[in-house]
């Protein structure tokens, strides 16, 4: 797949202008849907901005990590958003090729299921050692089952149109229809 910025590394006018507005729009879904728990979609934007754009997406991660920490504040939670979210990015990497609306769906799931204990990591090592990382973890295990649901519904139903979208509009030629 042809990536909108063909020098990597640099960053075109587009890049700088769509990079930040997509972080933005990540942070904006994310309060839009925050009266649910744990449902976001977060998961699918952050899939497609590295499917579209690579190792620019980390740039995106950082614009919504840091609307996270000026809106709610710097506290210890938002440290763990330093790491899992650019793992996200890592991981999209790792499978950019894919084009299976089913294989991204189990990535987001995996990830959503693994999200809590990613998050407690953080507090392992700042607050209270492997009682209190074994302690939140297993109280949050409804939290992660809903996060791995709605990560997985999300993704498979919103990537497929997202895709053709963002392919029509990023001037990348869509993906064949038998491979959504």
């Amino acid at each position: 797949m042809r990536s909108p910025s063909p020098q990597a590394g640099k960053l075109s006018l587009r890049d700088i202008t769509l990079l930040p507005l997509f972080g933005a729009l990540i942070f904006a879904i994310k309060l839009a849907l925050a009266s649910i728990p744990n449902v976001q979609l977060n998961a699918v934007l952050i899939i497609l901005c590295t499917v579209f754009f690579g190792w620019k997406a980390l740039f995106s991660v950082g614009i919504y990590v840091m609307l996270e920490g000026l809106i709610f504040g710097f506290s210890v939670y938002w440290f763990g958003y330093l790491y899992a979210w650019p793992l996200l990015v890592i991981i999209a990497m790792a499978l950019r090729a894919n084009r299976s609306a089913l294989i991204w769906a189990v990535t987001a799931a995996v990830f959503g299921l693994g999200f809590g204990p990613l998050m407690y990591l953080i507090y392992f090592a700042v607050n209270g050692g492997w009682e209190m990382f074994l302690t939140m973890w297993v109280v949050g295990i409804p939290y992660d089952l809903v996060h791995c649901g709605s990560n997985f519904i999300s993704t498979l139903i919103l990537y497929p149109p997202l895709y053709q979208v963002m392919a029509h509009y990023l001037g990348v030629p869509p993906c064949h229809s038998g491979q959504t």
